[in-house]
Parts: structure tokens; sequence; C-alpha cells
């Protein structure tokens, strides 16, 4: 897949990020992963992030990237798998080749490591990984590592492979300069954490993608939402918003990281096994699980009611 072609994809629908399974000594359990990819593939995602933010990137060694890549394009089918990508610029293109060599079709360039930088070493950083590879870049706009507008468009200038980019800041002025002065030259992608929560600002301001964490667990009910912001049924989203995504939100801020602990616990309610998370984050509780299973059962039930939602080819 080229560049272009990602891009392309990337736009066309929903996006997720598959957790990352472990054995309880905290081995990748590829396994399961496989299971629980090919499980997700079923469903009409443009394209799945391995070894993304949900997929605790984080806590992964480079060669544990690469695995993870190769099993979740073993396990996808023709979905486009994308891999995460990050820490400081030499230990990136070294994720960068293996994420290729494992079969990547593209990179998330997540934020570097500990220290923020001026734009013009902002710069340099996502140029240099750009080099690296031969594919399709999306850079993450999140934390310590913020493109500004000029900067972003010097990258898009000589970065060819340069195809995305993804807000996490929620920062809708620079957000909506950003597709203003860059247009169709790249494609834009909501990565807040549980994202539907600001879908609506944001889709207002160019962001017409984003990634759902909850797609791991409640596909159909992820995919209800999209489309339903997508086609202008507000009432659906409202209704969506109040019986799953505030309560959901309200559980998952209980925590620092319950963002992914949350949908961790949720796939395993869903029937897969995918293990602990790593340290530093913590698993829910006994009572938070269950709170989650309430909110998973009656989406489970609204789903039932739904047109199935399911790949038939």
């Amino acid at each position: 897949m080229t560049p272009e072609q990602l891009k392309g994809v990337i736009s066309s629908g929903l996006l997720s990020f598959p957790v990352t399974h472990f054995h309880p000594d905290g081995s990748f359990n590829r396994a399961s992963y496989q299971k629980h990819v090919a499980w997700l593939s079923q469903y009409d995602a443009a394209a799945l992030f391995a070894a993304g933010g949900t997929g605790e990137f984080f806590s992964l060694l480079p060669e544990e990237v690469g695995n993870v890549v190769q099993a979740a394009k073993e396990a996808s089918g023709t979905t486009p798998i994308i891999s995460g990508c990050g820490y400081g610029t030499e230990i990136a293109k070294e994720i960068a080749a293996r994420a290729e060599k494992a079969g990547a079709d593209g990179l998330l360039l997540l934020p570097h490591y500990l220290i923020t930088g001026p734009q013009e070493g902002l710069y340099r950083h996502v140029k240099a990984v750009c080099e690296a590879t031969g594919l399709g870049v999306i850079v993450y706009n999140r934390d310590n590592s913020v493109l500004k507008t000029q900067t972003l468009q010097r990258l898009a200038d000589d970065c060819p492979n340069l195809i995305g980019f993804k807000d996490g800041t929620g920062k809708v002025d620079l957000v909506r300069e950003i597709t203003a002065t860059l247009g169709d030259r790249l494609c834009y992608v909501g990565g807040m954490p549980t994202h539907e929560l600001f879908a609506e600002a944001l889709y207002g301001a160019g962001v017409t993608t984003y990634s759902s964490a909850v797609f791991n667990f409640v596909p159909e009910l992820a995919l209800r939402f999209f489309n339903a912001l997508r086609g202008g049924d507000r009432e659906t989203v409202q209704t969506i918003l109040e019986e799953f995504f505030f309560p959901f939100a309200r559980l998952r801020d209980r925590q620092p990281g319950y963002a992914v602990s949350a949908i961790k616990a949720g796939v395993r309610i869903a029937g897969f096994e995918p293990g602990p998370v790593r340290p530093p984050l913590t698993d829910l509780s006994v009572e938070e699980t269950d709170m989650l299973r309430s909110l998973f059962d009656r989406a489970r039930a609204d789903a039932r009611r739904d047109e199935p939602v399911a790949r038939t080819g």
C-alpha cells in the first residue's frame, strides 16, 4: 500500500487500536492477540493500529513492536495495519524499520520521550523518521510533541510520505488552523482519549475520522456512533453518549491509566484473554469490572436490536 493509498483508506472510516495481549507473566500472548484481531477485522474498521497507545506501545521493547505488528498482519485479513512508533529519534527510526519489515502498512508517530523540544527540533525529529521509511506516516500531536501549523506545513512540503495528522490536544483553534491551512494534503484523525466525547466538536473543525478504543470490545456500538456522527443523526449520538460514553468516562477517570486498563477489561468481558496491563498501569478492581460489565451488557442488548455491521465479504 502506497502512502497515498493509505491516506485514502484512513479517511474512509473508523479506526481502532487493539490492546496488546500478555500472558500472566507479562510476555506477549500471540495466539490470544491474533484471535482478537481476527474478530475485530470482521467489522468495518478502515484500519487497525497495532502496538499503539491503547496497545501499550509505551511498555513494549522495539523488537516486541515488530512481533506485535507481524502477528496483527497475519490475523487481520484485508484490514490495513498501522504500527505505533516513537521514543527518541534513533529508537523511532529503528522501530520504523522493524515495523516495515514486519509488514506494516503505515506508521503512527507517537510523541518522543520525556522532554519538550522547540519547533525546529520537532521538525527534525519527524523528518528523520519519515526519511527512514517508505511507509506512510501519521504524526500524533499530543503532550510534549505539539507541532504548530507552520512546522506541519514545512514537514508536509519536505516529506511526501507524511500523510496524516492525529490530534490528541483537543485544541480546536489549532486543529482548525491546521485543517484550513493544509487542506487535503493530509488526512485528519481524532485521537483524544475516548474520542467519542470530543467527536462532534472536532468533526466541525475538519477531523472527519478518529480512533475508537471501545471498538476493542463493543465494535457494533462504536460503529453505530461513528455512522450517526457522519450521518448527522444527533439524536443517536446524544443517546449513545448518555447511555454509554459518559458513564464509561466516569469509570475511566477513577485512576490514571484507566483509559487503557478499562479497554483491556472490556476485552476480557467480551470473552477474550488479553492478560494484565504492564506496569506502571494497574488493572480495574472487581467492583469496577462489574460496573463496566453492566455497560457492556446494555451495549450488546442494543446491538442485537440493530442491523448487523459485520463484514460479509
